[in-house]
């Protein structure tokens, strides 16, 4: 994975420095809230309900295992003893104090972290595949362009104060794991008819108050004018974008406004002044970035571990959690293992520093001391022997990490919602341990099949409640907490958002109504069909019909 260089190093100590020295000065009363504002917000931190909150970055969801006990020390001594992944791959710290993030922030650089560009309106955390460099799907391996992305992206003058906040995500597989149709730019590997390798590029998505899904806007871009092209519609962006709304600022509104051929006619007079330009990318550049990506040391394995099969045949709770928590490596004899955060009862996402320094133990024994982090708030182990699954499953059962609920009803993605957040309509966390009560039967999960639930506690959503296959967004009515629910949203290839089944539910009835959605599944469901082809199928009024019959019987 990627080392700074002298460089990269550099720009973080002075950042370190220079926020230390900005914090002192708002603590002794010298800045004021307005003039201290944009200063935290370019490190990462928010004022929150209680506390303020920071937010780390983690580079396309790549961990080293030092970085993680780094992460695990700060969530010990400067927090309550726990930390939050987020759907942007990043980490979010809920209760440090003020006056601690100058130090939370030099601990960071000290292996190669930062929460630079976590917030603002700027370009964010590039997200990808959790899988990239391991998917047996993989066309190419997308890491090197994240970096690349970064690089270019981080401290870029013309970049620093967009309209809004701006979000790009690579996907370098078949299948779309990186949810790049609700991006502001989403990135698909894709190859022309000469058979060289490009990109396609995808404008215009993303979720929040007015949710879209992205645009085309070129069927081929030769790979080395990725960043001059970016560069054009940033440019773009920049100069007709609102900024008299910020509910209206975001590119999505302005692709919709000019219709996506007509903003990519823009981009593309806007890029014939930088194509083949100082921004090319040369190949030597596309190979020294590469270079930090190399395949691990892995053993010539000639095939499927035989041990590893006869445990699967023999141990039904083993092969539930292979069916479920291991993902197909495209090395012979490996396999990349998700570590579920989604035990019933925690909180999604969340983990407490002493799992995080087991997980660090884990991807050093196991995993070539690397740890991913999926946009699904989950941990990946990506480089596992199929010889050593079985240690590693019986390891993540004593930490709680072995739940084997991945893409089942329960893999709940949840934003923090009321509980910490202040922007949040009501509690996203309760309803989902509610729902996950409700549904702790593991042969009936494994019988229901995929379904994703999506919960946001307010319209930013940032639990992606539109793109949920059953969506829950949290919604003030006159003062009470309330949640408004969809289906038939999905991510990835074909994305569509969902549609919303008609009037809110009050926070005790949310358990309820899920399950009255699933029994409807369930009693219309043609043999193993799965729920959004049941929802496709029949549309959403026979389970609108039913849920609401109950709550007017109920009332």
């Amino acid at each position: 994975m990627y080392i700074y260089d002298d460089y990269d190093q550099k720009i973080v100590d002075q950042r370190v420095v220079q926020f230390r020295d900005q914090t002192r000065r708002f603590l002794a009363g010298d800045l004021t809230e307005d003039e201290f504002r944009p200063l935290r917000l370019q490190n990462g931190l928010y004022i929150q309900r209680h506390a303020p909150m920071l937010r780390v970055a983690i580079p396309y969801g790549h961990l080293r295992s030092d970085q993680l006990r780094v992460l695990a020390g700060i969530a010990r001594k400067y927090d309550r003893d726990y930390a939050h992944f987020t759907t942007r791959q990043n980490i979010q710290y809920n209760w440090p104090r003020l006056e601690d993030v100058p130090d939370i922030l030099a601990e960071l650089a000290t292996v190669q972290m930062h929460a630079v560009q976590t917030s603002g309106n700027c370009v964010r955390n590039t997200t990808s595949d959790q899988f990239a460099g391991v998917a047996h799907d993989e066309l190419i391996d997308p890491r090197p362009w994240c970096e690349l992305i970064r690089q270019w992206s981080t401290f870029h003058p013309e970049f620093a104060h967009l309209p809004r906040k701006f979000k790009i995500a690579v996907s370098g597989s078949v299948e779309d794991r990186a949810a790049t149709w609700v991006h502001d730019i989403g990135v698909h590997v894709v190859s022309n008819e000469a058979g060289e390798t490009g990109f396609k590029v995808i404008v215009g998505g993303g979720l929040g108050r007015t949710p879209m899904v992205g645009a085309v806007i070129r069927d081929f871009l030769p790979k080395e004018h990725l960043l001059s092209y970016f560069d054009a519609i940033l440019r773009v962006y920049n100069r007709y974008g609102r900024r008299d709304n910020k509910y209206k600022a975001r590119i999505k509104i302005l692709v919709k406004a000019m219709t996506p051929a007509a903003f990519a006619a823009k981009v593309e007079a806007e890029w014939a002044h930088l194509r083949d330009g100082p921004m090319t990318l040369t190949q030597a550049e596309i190979e020294r970035v590469a270079a930090h990506f190399t395949a691990p040391s892995y053993q010539v394995l000639a095939g499927d571990d035989a041990g590893f099969l006869r445990l699967q045949a023999d141990n039904p709770a083993f092969a539930r959690w292979v069916k479920r928590n291991v993902f197909k490596h495209k090395r012979p004899g490996y396999a990349a293992v998700t570590l579920s955060l989604k035990p019933t009862g925690v909180p999604p996402g969340d983990a407490s520093s002493a799992q995080l320094d087991s997980v660090a133990d884990l991807a050093d024994r196991y995993s070539f001391g690397e740890v991913r982090v999926s946009h699904e708030q989950n941990l990946i182990l990506a480089d596992v022997r199929q010889s050593d699954l079985a240690a590693v499953w019986e390891e993540a059962r004593a930490l709680g990490f072995a739940t084997p609920n991945i893409g089942l009803l329960t893999d709940i993605i949840c934003c923090p919602g009321g509980d910490f957040c202040s922007l949040a309509n009501a509690k996203s966390i309760p309803i989902a341990e509610a729902i996950q009560r409700r549904f702790d039967d593991l042969d009936y999960l494994f019988d229901l099949g995929e379904i994703d639930i999506n919960i946001s506690g307010c319209m930013n959503a940032c639990g992606h409640h539109h793109v949920g296959h059953i969506g829950i967004l949290g919604v003030d009515k006159s003062g009470s907490e309330w949640y408004q629910v969809s289906l038939g949203g999905r991510q990835g290839h074909g994305a569509s958002l969902g549609k919303v089944i008609g009037p809110s539910f009050a926070q005790d009835d949310m358990a309820d109504v899920i399950g009255q959605i699933i029994e409807v599944f369930a009693a219309n469901r043609e043999g193993d069909e799965r729920f959004l082809d049941v929802v496709d199928r029949l549309g959403i009024d026979p389970f609108k019909a039913r849920i609401y019959q109950k709550e007017r019987a109920h009332g």
